[in-house]
């Protein structure tokens, strides 16, 4: 993965690679993920997200419309762990829909992988989250990652894990508790889905 750069800017602004799940990553033979990537306000996050990617030695990967895929970005987009997702339309004139794609990913992947989704979609605002990240995960059958960025502390990792149940209103409950508690670089564009406060 091409994040060496990433962490070089990592070390010199004086961040700190946080990954307080260390003992229970590939706990149970689990060796898929869903990772959330939050709170998203700057594009700073992903320069110090890769820095911390590569810090933690985890073999990140994220989706991208496969669009995006050409010469020479495409090459580059690859060695940083991107996935291109074809997403035109099927047989019966229906786009495949994203979650499934991501679903089968996941589920054909023979090697480790940790697929990085961030739900807030926009840097703006936004007070609904696209919840596709935990249908992916629950159709997998794969745990949840709660990956965070935190400018007051200059810290970027990985500290909690949830595993999708029955009740989808709890885990979510859950996953915005977590997500108050982290300090973006604009708290201002910054919000959890309000649909799962209490």
């Amino acid at each position: 993965m091409f994040t060496a750069p990433f962490r070089w800017w990592f070390n010199f602004s004086g961040w700190t690679a946080v990954n307080d799940l260390s003992d229970k990553i590939y706990a149970d033979d689990i060796n898929r993920y869903v990772i959330i990537g939050s709170p998203h306000t700057s594009n700073w996050d992903f320069v110090y997200g890769m820095g911390a990617i590569d810090h933690l030695k985890l073999k990140v990967k994220f989706t991208i419309k496969k669009e995006w895929m050409f010469f020479p970005v495409g090459g580059l987009l690859r060695r940083m762990g991107a996935l291109p997702i074809d997403r035109s339309k099927t047989a019966s004139g229906k786009g495949r829909s994203m979650v499934d794609a991501m679903s089968n990913l996941l589920t054909d992947a023979t090697d480790d992988i940790f697929m990085l989704v961030t739900p807030e979609a926009t840097r703006s605002r936004r007070e609904k989250w696209r919840t596709g990240f935990y249908h992916v995960a629950k159709d997998a059958g794969v745990p949840i990652l709660l990956a965070f960025i935190d400018y007051d502390k200059k810290q970027c990792g990985i500290k909690e894990v949830i595993y999708p149940s029955d009740d989808m209103e709890a885990d979510m409950q859950k996953i915005m508790a977590f997500y108050q508690t982290t300090v973006p670089k604009y708290p201002e564009l910054f919000s959890v889905d309000t649909r799962y406060l209490p």
